[in-house]
């Protein structure tokens, strides 16, 4: 993302050698994914498809997946948090062209906290972070994420942040991968 004219580094942010920027929420670092995170990654994605959908992902797909996403800033962004160096959380962000805002929406998705963390602020930071990076982007519009329905806990932390639900539901057709599935509506 390019910074918007005439904005200065965030508060608490240091340039690495890259020139990306490293962000601290007191003792934890929020940074863009390498490809030596690939594993933390995967088995984060893994666990989020199991917790939260009951789902095992297809590995044969899940590794090149995330490979073309660290290899091509373009297709989106994953972004670690780190406690004393050991990885927690993550989130991913892909973008979606507004014709009518004339910007891009940055979409969160693989979001997962590791569960000893949860409660700790780990999301919030990872959130921040983004928040922090979109507001001084000129071309971004707005931030979005979709939710499994009957996760109530994440909604509840959504909500919190500033986030409301919107008036779009989502609709798929599905040629690789795991498919979701509408929750049929009791009566």
């Amino acid at each position: 993302m390019r910074p918007r004219r005439g904005s200065k580094q965030a508060p608490g942010a240091t340039a690495t050698p890259a020139g990306a920027f490293v962000y601290r929420f007191g003792p934890m670092r929020i940074r863009e994914a390498t490809p030596q995170d690939l594993n933390f990654i995967a088995s984060a994605n893994s666990a989020l498809a199991a917790e939260s959908e009951g789902q095992t992902l297809d590995q044969a797909l899940l590794g090149p997946g995330i490979q073309a996403v660290l290899a091509d800033p373009s297709l989106g962004r994953y972004y670690l948090a780190e406690i004393d160096g050991k990885l927690v959380g993550q989130l991913m962000t892909t973008f979606e062209w507004s014709d009518w805002r004339n910007g891009l929406f940055l979409w969160i998705q693989s979001v997962y906290v590791l569960p000893e963390q949860r409660g700790a602020g780990v999301f919030r930071a990872l959130y921040d972070h983004l928040a922090g990076l979109a507001a001084k982007d000129s071309r971004i519009c707005g931030i979005r994420l979709y939710v499994d329905r009957s996760n109530e806990r994440a909604q509840e932390v959504y909500s919190r942040l500033g986030m409301h639900r919107s008036n779009y539901g989502v609709m798929e057709t599905v040629y690789r991968g795991p498919e979701s599935h509408e929750e049929p509506n009791p009566c």
